[in-house]
Formats: C-alpha cells, sequence, structure tokens
C-alpha cells in the first residue's frame, strides 16, 4: 500500500442509517466530494471503505459507507480517521500546490540567497497558511504562504525563498 494521508474525521453519526458525520479541512469540500475510497483507522489497522455517498451539511460532510447500515456499526468508527493514498490527493493538486508534509524540513533563504532557517509546520488561520519556520537565532516565526512574501518554493532543491521584509523573521 501506498503512503497514506489523513484527510477527515469521523465525529459522530447522522441519523439511524449508519451514516457518518465527518469533519475534514477547510476549502476541501470538491476534493471531499470526490472521493470514493478511503482507510479508516481503527486501532493500529487502515480498512478499507467504498463510499456510497457524500453531502455537505453545515461545515460538514455526511459519508454513507458502503457496508455500515446502522448507528451501531458506524458507532465503533467514531472518533477515528479517515485516510486515503497520497496519489489521489496528488491527482487534485495544482501546479502551486504542495502536501503540508512536503513543505516541513524545507530550507528557507532569502531573496539573496542566505540561509535564514528551516520549517518546522504549517498552520492556517483562517485567511491563509502560514509557513513556522525556526531562525538561525532558534526563535519560531509565521510567515504566511502568499506569493509576495513567499516567491518560490522548489521542493526538489528543498528550499523555500522568503522575502525577509523587515520584521518578519527578526
Amino acid at each position: 500500500m501506498s503512503k497514506l494521508v489523513s484527510v477527515g474525521k469521523i465525529l459522530n453519526f447522522h441519523g439511524i442509517q449508519g451514516e457518518a458525520k465527518v469533519g475534514f479541512s477547510r476549502n476541501q469540500e470538491e476534493f471531499f466530494l470526490g472521493l470514493k475510497k478511503v482507510f479508516i483507522k481503527k486501532d493500529n489497522d487502515y480498512l478499507p471503505f467504498e463510499i456510497n455517498s457524500i453531502r455537505l451539511h453545515k461545515n460538514f460532510a455526511l459519508v454513507k459507507f458502503k457496508g455500515i447500515t446502522s448507528i451501531n456499526e458506524l458507532l465503533e468508527f467514531k472518533g477515528c480517521l479517515l485516510f486515503v493514498e497520497e496519489e489521489v490527493i496528488r491527482e487534485t493538486l495544482e501546479e502551486d500546490e504542495f502536501l503540508i508534509d512536503e513543505l516541513v524540513g524545507l530550507n528557507v533563504c532569502d531573496m539573496t540567497g542566505k540561509d535564514v532557517g528551516f520549517i518546522v509546520g504549517v498552520s492556517n488561520n483562517g485567511a491563509t497558511d502560514l509557513l513556522s519556520v525556526r531562525t538561525k537565532s532558534g526563535k519560531v516565526s509565521l510567515v504566511p504562504f502568499v506569493k509576495a512574501i513567499v516567491p518560490e518554493v522548489d521542493i526538489k532543491a528543498k528550499k523555500v525563498v522568503v522575502n525577509n521584509i523587515e520584521g518578519l523573521l527578526d
């Protein structure tokens, strides 16, 4: 099996027919609606499940899995994470999109090529993604992941170029 990437979590049941209320990342509705198969991580096992239907309700997805027809059958999976094969995600990525784990660990340099630190994490503040950059001094700075501030990401060269405006990475 190829590498698996988490895409959601079963939060609860919805109705009595075994439909799952699933939380997922913001702005991923279109991707989530296109899923046909997922793996549910139960204990240390990844169990494959086909999806019969997915519909959006408020900020959640309501997912009907093939073979689960009642609340009782679904309850054992409450709180479990949903995964898909990495290739499924890669097929939907645009040219300038990346998986978070590809960015973590990349070196960060300024526009002159000077090494200023490395990425230790990626988060989202609701408006934009933020790169957590550990600078040479050991401080962690949050860098908005927007083209004006991060003009270049080179996964193959393992580096990110940052327009180090005053106070950004101090």
